[in-house]
């Protein structure tokens, strides 16, 4: 079972948004067969394998083991994934495109740049699984407090020239054998319980 898995099959995420299969991957972190999800889940067996059969038809959940109970054969079924994630090339048509109207000020093409990150980073990690490889990757994730709008615009600033100044160190445009690597770096309010609109408030500042 992998930690997260990235569905990129629209009608997979069809399948994985519904609240009854959603519910079924959710108690199939364990494996379990559609007689003991019935009890889990208060539905009836067959409804239950009914969805379970859907699942198992876009790869979200896999075959554990068959066991044999008299005349019938029971199938114990687990998730393939921990938890999953919905690569916005699920919605192929209109996913969003940073290549549209970037402005780096812009809380909806910073958006628009984390979908193409979850789309892209998806992608490599489908791939790797099939060659059976490992994605090199790097993220770092913290938190700040500005003392003012000012303060956060002069962070943004020095944290840009650092970034320019790191690639023009290390960028080989006629590195033999090199590979290009994408850098995204972000910068958003943190999400407050107590003050919905502090959000708003920071991005307008």
């Amino acid at each position: 079972m992998f930690e997260v898995a990235v569905i990129e099959d629209s009608a997979a995420a069809e399948s994985a948004l519904d609240p009854i299969r959603a519910r079924l991957l959710a108690e199939l972190a364990e494996p379990g067969s559609a007689a003991t999800l019935a009890v889990r889940v208060g539905l009836p067996r067959q409804k239950v394998n009914y969805h379970l059969r859907a699942l198992e038809r876009h790869g979200l959940v896999e075959l554990v083991e068959e066991r044999r109970k008299g005349n019938v054969t029971e199938r114990v079924m687990r998730a393939t994934a921990a938890s999953y994630v919905i690569s916005p090339a699920a919605l192929a048509a209109v996913q969003p495109d940073p290549g549209r109207s970037p402005d780096r000020l812009s809380a909806r093409w910073l958006l628009a740049l984390a979908s193409q990150l979850v789309r892209d980073v998806g992608t490599l990690i489908v791939g790797a699984d099939r060659a059976r490889q490992k994605v090199a990757t790097f993220a770092i994730d913290g938190r700040v407090r500005f003392a003012s709008a000012a303060d956060r615009a002069a962070f943004a600033e020095r944290l840009g020239r650092a970034v320019t100044e790191l690639v023009a160190e290390y960028h080989d445009e006629a590195a033999e054998g090199g590979r290009d690597h994408r850098v995204v770096i972000a910068l958003h309010p943190a999400i407050t319980k107590d003050v919905p609109e502090d959000a708003t408030e920071r991005e307008d500042g």
